[in-house]
């Protein structure tokens, strides 16, 4: 097995992500790019879990004007789409994967049974887990933050569209600045917003540490769990 400085991890993917240049829906090349990278680390050992989100297909907010749960609902939904097309672009390469909901859809997909889901991460198989948490009002970064809880998992590697956390938006201000390590609570002091409040304060009571990335330079995720030192690392 490669030098690497996690066993098993938490890989949260944005659904703006898997969009890719498209900005909407789900772009192939990007999702069969982001499976070869989970095989690379498959391959050298790593257990791993995943969580998709749903923005490139539907977020709850953007129900303006609808019943807020039924608008998280559908974001729920979006997610679960999303969790089927990593599922298929893995099994494409040769990685067994399971797809398991916090809602049920037993045609598609296992209900999320704890004990089962590590049974699967300790046979190497990677499980996606789709549908939130199961709740309205929770985000798809609690979902990543309580299953990395729950299946004890080393780290939460927080895949996205910039490479890093900064002061203020990159995109929209060149004088940004990227921090490269921060604690729990600068980022809720600073209301940086790298993940919402009940995902932070989640990962900090556990003590699970967050790297946050860009998913779109080629082998980042290799990288972070060898510890080179990319994006920004959150911890105590």
């Amino acid at each position: 097995m490669e030098s690497v400085k996690y066993k098993r991890i938490m890989l949260k993917i944005s659904g703006e992500a898997l969009a890719g240049e498209n900005g909407y829906g789900i772009d192939f090349d990007v999702a069969n790019r982001i499976a070869q990278e989970i095989k690379e680390i498959v391959d050298i050992g790593l257990e791993v879990g995943a969580v998709v989100g749903g923005g490139n297909i539907w977020r709850g907010r953007n129900g303006e004007g609808m019943d807020r749960t039924t608008a998280d609902y559908m974001g729920m939904l979006a997610t679960c789409i999303n969790a089927l097309a990593l599922q298929d672009s893995l099994e494409n390469i040769g990685v067994i994967t399971r797809v398991q909901t916090a809602i049920e859809m037993k045609q598609i997909a296992e209900p999320f049974i704890r004990r089962r889901a590590m049974r699967h991460l300790e046979k190497g198989r990677v499980v996606i887990f789709g549908g939130g948490t199961g709740n309205p009002y929770f985000s798809t970064d609690t979902t990543a933050a309580l299953r990395a809880a729950e299946i004890e998992a080393d780290v939460i590697l927080l895949a996205k569209k910039v490479d890093g956390v900064y002061n203020k938006d990159p995109h929209k201000y060149a004088d940004a600045v990227k921090y490269d390590k921060l604690s729990y609570i600068e980022v809720l002091d600073k209301n940086l917003q790298v993940m919402d409040s009940t995902a932070t304060s989640l990962c900090m009571d556990n003590n699970i540490p967050i790297i946050v990335f860009g998913l779109d330079i080629p082998g980042n995720i290799k990288k972070a769990v060898s510890g080179e030192k990319i994006g920004t690392l959150i911890s105590k």
